[in-house]
């Protein structure tokens, strides 16, 4: 697919989807892709479903549109999928992917295998926005557009510093800028601020963090109890596993919360700082992502979850020395 325009004939009714607990590269994705059709596509009904997420992100145009309740609804005659590894990561929106009469995915993540009518997933782009703005018409992209785009790209690359940074990527950050948005607003609402329950998180995980390999993989953990007595939700919780990196001769961070209000499953995120390719883990717990960042779940009390990660995450440190 060389751009989005080749799969919107005769599409009257079209949904824009993303994966369950949206970050800031879906909710841009699927944002600058609803802004951009609302203009290239006009005479179509275009919806957005997606969890709640980061209240940050309440300036991008649209968000006001989008959907929450997930109500019952005809067939969508077009399904767009964005920053998705695959169709189980749609949560309750999957039943708009199942039902509609052409789907397209358009992602980054290595792991994802193409699904649906039509994919492109380019696993060297460092984000979904990345991907997507190589689909639109420059000419086209509005400046509410780019500013979810610019978005996306800034969250997922960690403003430039993650290793998925790459010199298309800052082509297409430059790009953006030239349509008027303000990068210095974007990164400081967005990324660099943090709510007073977001400090009280990253507090929790701090505190609950440990040390594996000699020092090499750093843990933490937030508990269903933490997030009861904390009154936190899943939108506190970025960029914890992003601070436990940092950590001075960690090759790998790993943070866990839970999935739900077990205290026994959890959804276990993960950065490498070194040649550990943490999507080969992820994919191994049935999860996903990429080489640098990846996800999955698992059960069992949390420091046994990482024990199990730690293992072969020696396993490559091994094999690459």
């Amino acid at each position: 697919m060389r751009r989005i325009e080749e799969v919107l004939d005769g599409a009257g009714r079209i949904c824009i989807l993303g994966h369950i607990h949206p970050d800031g590269d879906c909710v841009g994705a699927c944002l600058g892709l609803y802004n951009y059709l609302k203009s290239a596509c006009p005479e179509a009904q275009v919806t957005v479903h997606l969890e709640p997420f980061s209240e940050y992100f309440s300036f991008l145009q649209g968000t006001e549109q989008v959907d929450h309740a997930f109500p019952e609804l005809p067939p969508y005659d077009l399904c767009f999928v964005m920053d998705c590894g695959d169709r189980e990561r749609l949560g309750p929106t999957v039943k708009y992917f199942d039902s509609a009469r052409r789907k397209v995915c358009v992602d980054h993540h290595i792991t994802n295998q193409g699904f649906g009518d039509v994919w492109e997933v380019q696993p060297d782009a460092s984000s979904a926005c990345e991907v997507l703005y190589s689909l639109l018409d420059p000419a086209q992209i509005s400046r509410d557009t780019a500013e979810c785009l610019y978005l996306g790209i800034v969250h997922d690359t960690g403003v430039f510093k993650h290793s998925n940074t790459s010199r298309r990527t800052m082509e297409v950050a430059g790009q953006l800028l030239e349509k008027g948005i303000s990068p210095a607003y974007i990164i400081d609402e967005t990324f660099s601020k943090k709510s007073f329950a977001q400090n009280k998180a990253l507090g929790r995980a701090l505190l609950s963090a440990r040390l594996w390999l000699d020092g090499r993989l750093v843990a933490g953990v937030i508990t269903a109890r933490d997030m009861e007595e904390l009154g936190l939700d899943s939108r506190h919780l970025d960029g914890i596993v992003d601070q436990l990196r940092v950590t001075d001769g960690a090759k790998l961070a790993v943070f866990l919360y839970p999935s739900n209000e077990s205290q026994q499953e959890w959804k276990v995120s993960m950065r490498s700082n070194d040649k550990v390719d943490v999507s080969r883990i992820a994919v191994s717990f049935g999860g996903g992502g990429h080489v640098k960042a990846a996800g999955c779940t698992l059960r069992g009390e949390w420091t046994a979850v990482v024990d199990q990660v730690a293992a072969l995450a020696e396993q490559q440190m091994r094999e690459t020395e």
